[in-house]
C-alpha cells in the first residue's frame, strides 16, 4: 500500500527511505518525503547531526527490528560518497541504493574499479541547494520545480529506476535522464565554474577599502552571492570534477587574456571592436540561460522606489495582484546610505507599459 498523509495526498514511495548523511540536502529528502507520510530513518557520522534532523521532522533513528528500508538515499560529502554506497549495498542487499551527489562519474567508476555489484545502484543528483549547508537550513520545498537527474544504464531494473524517480516527483522535481559523463560536464558548465569565478572574484573584495565595499550595487551581489559556499565542501567536488572544470577555466583564461590586452591598448586598431565581441558573446549567453518554468522567454524590468520602512514590499505586492499583472521575477537592493531602496519586477514586455502606468497612478515611482 503506498504511504498517504493525513491531507489524502498519497505518496508515489513504496516502503520505508533510509537516508544516510542528514545535512542540508539529506534532511531536506526526509522533511518532503515525511510531510508525504513515507517513514524515514536517519544516519550520519555525527549523532548531534543525526538527532538535530530529526528533531527538525525529517526522520528518526533505525530502530532494532525495523524492517530493511526499500530505497537507501546516501547524501554524503563527494570525498567518502563511494565508499557509503558500498557499504549501504552491502548492508540492505534487497533495497535501491541511490546518491546525491553533485558528481557522478568519479564514484561510479571507483565502484566499477573495486567490483561492487551495482545493479541496484542508480546515481542521481538534485539540482538544489543553498549557500548554506545543515539540518538546520533544511526544506522540504528546496527540490520543487528543480532538475533532478538519473543516471542509468541497460542494467538498471525498471522497478530500481522506477523508486528512484518516484522520490524526486514525491519533492516536486523534474527528472531528467543523463549519463555520468554527460552530467558532469554539465554540471561543469553551469554550476562548478560559476562558483570557481564567483569565489575569485569575491576573493578581490577583501583588500578593497571599507569606502569602496561601500558603494556595492546588485550587480556585485548578483555575481559573488554563491561565493558564500563552504570551501571545504567546493574542494572536494572541484576536486572530483576537475577535468571538465579545467576547460571551463582555461577557455575563461583564454577569453581574460583576450580582454586585457585589447583594455590595455583600447586606441589600438580592433581593440574596441574585441572587447565589444566578447562583451556581446556575453549577451547571447545570457539570452540562453532559461527563465521561468525553464522557458526561454525575456521579460522587461520595472524598476519600482521604495521607502526603506516596514509594508512596502507587501503593499507593492498587494498592488501589483490587485491589478492584474503577473510579476515572472522579483529583486530587491537597498541604496547605501539613503532610507529608500529599488524593487526591480520582471513582467511580459506587453504588459510593461500598462503597468507602469498603472503603478504610476497609484502613487508608486518608477525610475
Amino acid at each position: 500500500m503506498a504511504n498517504g498523509t493525513a491531507n489524502g495526498l498519497a505518496s508515489r514511495v513504496h516502503g520505508s527511505v533510509h537516508v544516510i548523511g542528514a545535512g542540508l540536502l539529506g534532511a531536506s529528502i526526509g522533511l518532503g518525503l515525511r510531510a508525504r507520510g513515507v517513514d524515514v530513518t536517519l544516519e550520519d557520522i555525527s549523532p548531534t547531526t543525526a538527532l538535530l534532523a530529526a528533531d527538525y521532522g525529517a526522520g528518526r533513528a533505525r530502530a532494532e527490528g525495523d524492517a530493511p528500508p526499500a530505497l537507501v538515499v546516501v547524501a554524503t560529502p563527494p570525498d567518502v560518497v563511494a565508499d557509503v554506497i558500498e557499504r549501504a549495498l552491502r548492508t540492505f542487499p534487497d533495497a535501491v541504493v541511490t546518491d546525491v551527489a553533485s558528481v557522478k562519474l568519479a564514484p561510479f567508476l571507483e565502484l566499477t574499479r573495486r567490483g561492487v555489484d551495482l545493479t541496484n545502484y542508480v546515481g542521481s543528483h538534485p539540482m538544489a541547494g543553498r549557500e548554506r549547508g545543515g539540518a538546520i537550513m533544511a526544506r522540504a520545498d528546496i527540490f520543487a520545480a528543480r532538475p533532478w537527474i538519473v543516471c542509468r544504464d541497460g542494467e538498471t531494473p525498471p522497478a530500481a529506476l522506477a523508486l528512484v524517480d518516484a522520490v524526486a516527483l514525491d519533492l516536486g522535481a523534474t527528472l531528467l535522464e543523463m549519463t555520468p559523463q554527460e552530467h558532469d560536464r554539465a554540471v561543469g558548465l553551469v554550476s562548478h565554474l560559476p562558483q570557481a569565478v564567483a569565489s575569485l572574484l569575491a576573493a578581490r573584495l577583501v583588500p578593497a577599502p571599507e569606502q569602496a565595499i561601500g558603494l556595492a550595487g546588485q550587480g556585485l551581489r548578483d555575481t559573488t552571492r554563491i561565493a558564500a559556499s563552504d570551501p571545504e565542501l567546493w574542494v572536494q567536488i572541484l576536486g572530483a570534477n576537475r577535468e571538465p572544470v579545467l576547460e571551463g577555466l582555461e577557455a575563461l583564461q583564454a577569453d581574460l587574456a583576450a580582454f586585457v590586452e585589447a583594455l590595455r591598448e583600447p586606441d589600438s586598431p580592433g581593440a574596441r571592436r574585441r572587447i565589444a565581441d566578447l562583451l556581446a558573446a556575453g549577451n547571447r549567453g545570457v539570452a540562453r540561460i532559461p527563465g521561468k518554468h525553464g522557458s526561454r522567454e525575456r521579460f522587461t524590468t520595472i524598476t519600482v522606489l521604495i521607502d526603506d520602512r516596514p509594508g512596502q514590499i507587501a503593499a507593492l505586492l498587494t498592488e501589483i495582484g490587485d491589478l492584474g499583472i503577473n510579476m515572472e521575477d522579483l529583486r530587491l537592493e537597498h541604496s547605501p546610505g539613503a532610507q529608500i531602496g529599488f524593487a526591480e519586477i520582471a513582467v511580459l514586455p506587453e504588459v510593461a507599459e500598462r503597468a507602469v502606468a498603472d503603478l504610476t497612478e497609484r502613487g508608486w515611482r518608477i525610475l
